[in-house]
C-alpha cells in the first residue's frame, strides 16, 4: 500500500471543501427555484464524490510518477488520465441515463474541482503562496 503524501491529502481536502461548498450553493439554487427533490441530491452526491475521488487519484498518480524516470512518469500520467476520464464518463453516463438522478446535478459537480482551483487565489493566505 502506498503511503499518501501530506500534500496530496491537504490538496484533496481543499478540493473536497470547495466541492461541498459549491454543492450546497447548487442545492440552494434548486431550493429557491422550487425544483429540489431527492434526485437533485443523489446526482450531486454521485458526481461530487467522483470529482473528489478523481482529484485524489490524480494526486496519488503524481506522487508515484515523481519517483520514476521521465518516460515512465509520462506514461503513468497518461494512463491515469485515460482511466480517470473513462471513470468520469461512465459515472456521467450512468447518472444521465438512470432515472434516480437529476441530469444537471450529475454533470455540473464534475467541474467543481476546476472551479475551486480557479477560485483558490482568493482564499490563499500569504504564507501559502509558495505552493
Amino acid at each position: 500500500m502506498v503511503k499518501i503524501d501530506k500534500t496530496v491529502l491537504k490538496e484533496t481536502r481543499f478540493i473536497a471543501i470547495g466541492v461541498i461548498i459549491l454543492s450546497v450553493l447548487m442545492e440552494s439554487v434548486f431550493l429557491i427555484l422550487m425544483r429540489w427533490n431527492y434526485k437533485v441530491l443523489l446526482g450531486n452526491i454521485l458526481s461530487g464524490t467522483v470529482a473528489i475521488l478523481n482529484f485524489f487519484l490524480m494526486g496519488v498518480t503524481v506522487q508515484k510518477a515523481v519517483k520514476k524516470d521521465e518516460k515512465q512518469a509520462a506514461n503513468t500520467m497518461r494512463l491515469s488520465q485515460t482511466v480517470r476520464n473513462a471513470l468520469m464518463f461512465v459515472v456521467a453516463a450512468i447518472g444521465v441515463l438512470a432515472p434516480i438522478f437529476n441530469t444537471i446535478t450529475v454533470l455540473i459537480p464534475l467541474f467543481f474541482p476546476r472551479i475551486t482551483i480557479m477560485l483558490r487565489p482568493i482564499f490563499m493566505k500569504k504564507n501559502d503562496k509558495e505552493l
